[in-house]
């Protein structure tokens, strides 16, 4: 059985790595390393099909190195050993070792020495944040590098030169490719060059012959091999965050198409829990005092979105987004708190007045519990000139109102007549 094209076309050298150029460029950090053969082990991570292998098996190929795959989560620690005894013989051996996320610690043990001695270079490759996922024994080990998504451009020239290719790729096929076929080709892919090399195979070799003997790709066919590919992020990737982190700043930043963008990514993907969950997040956090109602408005959306499901649930979604995004912005009530708890972090506390003090118990006018507290209401405005902060910090100020919206501006007036009468007060006395 014939291996799939996008193996088939696999570098064999750096000059053959599709993209990643900040990495594999002329004076760039792997090809210094491979020129110079001071080779170390390395960390690629970066979403699927962008380039992690192929940089790995390139990095062989420049080199007179053993080339080995291993898959941290299914190959055992024997398979581990096998390599290790191939590199006492050979002297070293390239290990590209999949998943390496999922590396457990028997495993990572064994394995630790031999990258130490540099027997093993080991090349981990991961979907994964590793900074987050992967134990720092192994981190403190070695070099991480992010593989980004391909471009276009990239990925055009990929299948141009898969197309021509008589020896590995497709260049027996006597192939006529649109144009507007093969930019949807390399656009629906999204940076993901395995999806659009397999996805061409399968055009050309279930596409039959026209009267011209040619095999023609138009872009229903190739929408038809491609379908729509799903996201380059799962629910649980660190891609996927990124995606949710995007959504918040794009709302918080009133950028309304950005923000309807990166929802639609997250419906795509379909976890409605974690949008509904950001949303109100977002409308406390960002809208907040600028627009409560605005935050009342998103709880409403999130319980018919929870109470539709999906697809429906986007309707109420997209009219919150587009609510959020244009609402004007606050995060003073929060922030405020923030430098509180962060005074308290820093030991400013304090007993509690005795005038505020829970007065409701026998024996408590003895303790002196209560005793002064003068009650707002019985008072013009509701307002009574008294100490509540302890007094170890009783002239602290933490709210600081922003006049984004108008009902903040009207808290804004009223902490501003409560300062005011507050001097007025100091004054008088």
């Amino acid at each position: 059985m014939q291996q799939p094209l996008a193996y088939r076309m696999r570098p064999r050298n750096l000059d053959e790595v599709v993209g990643q150029q900040s990495l594999v460029g002329p004076g760039k950090i792997i090809r210094r390393m491979v020129d110079a053969k001071m080779l170390s082990s390395m960390i690629l991570y970066g979403p699927p099909g962008t380039g992690k292998t192929s940089i790995a098996s390139a990095i062989a190929g420049s080199t007179n190195y053993a080339f080995r795959t291993l898959n941290a989560a299914t190959d055992t620690k024997k398979d581990l050993q096998i390599v290790a005894e191939e590199a006492k013989m050979s002297g070293t051996v390239i290990l590209l070792l999949d998943e390496v996320h999922r590396l457990d610690k028997t495993k990572q043990d064994f394995l630790l020495p031999h990258l130490e001695s540099g027997r093993i270079i080991m090349i981990g490759a991961t979907t994964e944040n590793p900074y987050i996922t992967i134990n720092p024994a192994i981190r403190s080990r070695t070099q991480i590098f992010e593989v980004k998504p391909l471009d276009e451009t990239d990925i055009i020239a990929a299948i141009k030169s898969a197309l021509s290719d008589e020896e590995r790729g497709l260049g027996e096929f006597p192939v006529i490719l649109d144009e507007e076929a093969l930019n949807h080709l390399a656009r629906a892919t999204n940076g993901d060059l395995r999806s659009a090399l397999n996805g061409l195979e399968l055009a050309v070799k279930s596409t039959p012959k026209d009267q011209k003997e040619h095999i023609h790709l138009t872009l229903s066919i190739i929408e038809e091999c491609v379908q729509r590919k799903a996201l380059t992020h799962d629910k649980d990737g660190d891609a996927h965050y990124d995606v949710i982190s995007a959504l918040q700043k794009s709302i918080r930043g009133s950028d309304v198409n950005a923000a309807l963008h990166y929802l639609g990514r997250l419906v795509e993907a379909g976890d409605l829990p974690i949008i509904c969950r950001r949303l109100m997040v977002i409308g406390y956090e960002d809208i907040g005092l600028a627009n409560p109602a605005a935050a009342a408005r998103t709880v409403q959306a999130v319980q018919a979105a929870e109470k539709l499901g999906l697809p429906e649930a986007r309707i109420p979604l997209a009219d919150t987004v587009v609510d959020l995004c244009l609402s004007p912005k606050s995060n003073s009530a929060y922030a405020a708190l923030d430098a509180a708890i962060a005074d308290i972090r820093l030991g400013n506390a304090g007993e509690v007045p005795d005038h505020l003090r829970d007065s409701h118990y026998k024996g408590a006018k003895a303790l002196n519990r209560g005793i002064g507290y003068q009650y707002p209401h019985n008072f013009e405005q509701a307002w009574v000139d008294q100490q509540y902060l302890p007094d170890k910090i009783k002239d602290a100020h933490y709210y600081e109102p922003k006049t984004t919206g108008k009902y903040e501006q009207a808290l804004a007036q009223q902490y501003q007549r409560i300062a005011e009468w507050k001097k007025q007060k100091n004054t008088a006395e």
